[in-house]
């Protein structure tokens, strides 16, 4: 069973979120309100694939993911987010997220990007 961990300050994002990775993968989900508490439950569960929101309180999700892959450098990092700034996604891709995702998005395309960050770690 796969360990996802969704970040995202909306409830009712992570809820959708998780709706569609419950239904498509055998998967356990942790959830975190902002990018500070993904940090720490990262560290706890060493999830498989991250899902994660930018703008967010107490800690962004740009500066989440660095903290993260300089704990784990192997981690899965899938930004999911409404912004579509040019500058964010180099910064994202920089720090070395495997994906970027726009909202709204299709169920398919979280759904294979998780699968795709799933394969390329060899889980």
């Amino acid at each position: 069973m796969y360990k996802i961990l969704i970040v995202d300050d909306a409830r009712l994002m992570r809820n959708i979120i998780k709706g569609i990775l419950v239904e498509a993968l055998d998967c356990s989900v942790i959830e975190a309100r902002d990018g500070a508490e993904a940090v720490e439950l990262y560290k706890e569960h060493a999830p498989d694939v991250v899902t994660m929101d930018v703008t967010m309180e107490r800690l962004d999700g740009v500066q989440a993911a660095k903290d993260i892959l300089s704990y784990d450098n192997k981690a899965n990092i899938l930004v999911v987010t409404s912004m579509g700034q040019e500058n964010l996604l180099k910064q994202c891709l920089e720090a070395g997220v495997r994906d970027f995702i726009i909202k709204p998005f299709s169920k398919d395309r979280i759904k294979n990007a998780v699968v795709r960050a799933l394969k390329t770690s060899g889980q």
